[in-house]
């Protein structure tokens, strides 16, 4: 059924839509229409003619994703109770995201490398990890979480005999039938998959963090033993992708070697030696050896001038209405993405960033001739370095009194009593040696957070912190 109809016909659809809704939960019972999926492949890089680079993206009934939604929402009620998806996963996990992975993570890298130890942080790929899950074990661990019997039968049916085909172009390929995998594109598959590598962790004491299959290791590397350490790791992981029918992508595996006198050593899976990278993508991040963060925003600057520069030649009008519009949702949001985990260090890497902004406002109509500084005023607009402060207080916010406070535990350490009078949620500054630490979010913020006035910090909600933060910001240089 289109979602247009759905919409237009919401009245005359709701109760027969309930009534089979409840039918199937009742039964375990799933309609056919909802086990097939149009497949449609989604190019993520490399050679176009090979089909691995395609990501198989699953087009489902809607109101089989409706139902979807039901289930998920029991089993994410049950899971969140007993925590059995664990802190390490950050991937379709309420309250984490592509921000809090590497932020929890590189906040514990950072602080190693700034003590004078090699780390070594091991970056792991599964082969079509979505699509080879094995629904016999998938349904032995929901049944060892404890999940009811009811919901386990309809995921299980839910799963069973499935059918897909795929769609290029308008042709439509023939049926198919799945053995195996969970759909990419579902709303189930995501919850259903994370409960499935719930485990991959169990007798890990290394750092291992995960955002869905995105998986990485870190550990100490600086003594033989350490090193020793993180290959027993990486063969406890190997032995898991066995017991599970799972596989390692063992061309895609790397190791980015971290610190002064870092030995390199060469780790394996299996038979397999890893390769070393001298920079990785992390969640779209480039981090580098350095950690400065530097090939990071030379890439993002890049990528947001070239998309200024076609709007600037296929946009006849320049109005602020126009270019504020462009510009904010597809310029500026590649500059702020994860940018509280990869905020520039260098006073270079900060002004290429805002010689974009600087670029962007010059485009509008009627502006051309006014300052930098006069044209944010008339604009309304903030500096991006501000921004990012802005962005900054409102992580720290959320570390210490919002959703992230769990996470905040484990970042931020609260100064003690006598020294709070002013600011009631005032922050320890620690003593670091490296610049990489220094200007890390959980550090470079500690200063600035603590000269936010009480009325400021004790706001009793996100959207009156930001609205009173926004004041304060207003006022500065």
């Amino acid at each position: 059924m289109h979602p247009r109809i759905l919409k237009e016909l919401i009245e005359e659809v709701s109760e027969p839509l309930a009534i089979i809704f409840g039918k199937s939960w009742e039964t375990g019972e799933i309609p056919e229409d909802w086990k097939r999926a149009n497949i449609v492949p989604i190019y993520k890089k490399g050679n176009k003619n090979d089909p691995g680079n395609y990501r198989p993206v699953s087009l489902t009934s809607v109101p089989g994703k409706i139902m979807e939604q039901v289930i998920k929402e029991i089993i994410c009620k049950h899971l969140e109770g007993g925590k059995v998806i664990g802190n390490s996963q950050h991937g379709f996990v309420k309250n984490k995201s592509c921000q809090t992975n590497p932020i929890a993570f590189f906040d514990r890298i950072m602080s190693l490398v700034d003590k004078g130890e090699a780390v070594d942080v091991v970056y792991l790929d599964f082969s079509k990890a979505f699509d080879t899950v094995s629904h016999d074990i998938l349904i032995d661990k929901l049944g060892k979480y404890n999940l009811d019997g009811a919901t386990i039968r309809w995921v299980h049916n839910w799963l069973d005999n499935r059918t897909q085909r795929v769609v290029i172009n308008g042709s439509q390929y023939c049926w198919k039938g799945i053995t195996s995998g969970v759909p990419q594109g579902s709303v189930l598959g995501l919850a259903l998959f994370n409960i499935f590598i719930y485990d991959l962790d169990i007798g890990i004491e290394s750092m291992l963090i995960k955002f869905a299959d995105y998986t990485k290791l870190g550990g100490i590397a600086t003594a033989l033993e350490d090193r020793v350490i993180i290959q027993n790791y990486l063969d406890k992981l190997e032995k898991w992708s066995e017991v599970n029918r799972m596989k390692f992508n063992k061309d895609k595996c790397k190791v980015l070697h971290l610190g002064r006198n870092n030995q390199f050593h060469t780790y394996r899976m299996g038979r397999d030696c890893l390769g070393r990278r001298m920079a990785e993508r992390d969640l779209g991040v480039i981090v580098d050896h350095k950690l400065n963060m530097s090939q990071q925003c030379d890439a993002v600057a890049k990528k947001a001038n070239m998309i200024l520069g076609c709007i600037n030649r296929s946009v006849v009008s320049k109005t602020r209405e126009v270019i504020l519009l462009l510009y904010s949702a597809l310029v500026r949001s590649q500059l702020e993405y994860c940018v509280q985990f990869w905020a520039p260090h260098f006073k270079k890497d900060v002004e290429k960033l805002e010689r974009v902004q600087r670029r962007a406002t010059r485009m509008i109509k009627g502006l051309e001739n006014m300052t930098y500084e006069g044209r944010l005023k008339e604009l309304s607009l903030f500096s991006l370095e501000k921004r990012r402060l802005r962005g900054d207080m409102i992580a720290v916010f959320r570390y210490l009194k919002g959703c992230h406070k769990e996470e905040g535990e484990n970042l931020f350490t609260l100064a003690s009593k006598d020294r709070t009078r002013s600011n009631g949620l005032k922050l320890h500054q620690g003593r670091f040696r490296l610049d990489i630490r220094k200007k890390f979010l959980t550090v470079r913020m500690v200063k600035h957070w603590n000269k936010l006035p009480r009325e400021v910090v004790e706001s009793p909600s996100l959207e009156i912190f930001k609205s009173k933060l926004d004041k304060c910001l207003s006022g500065m240089v």
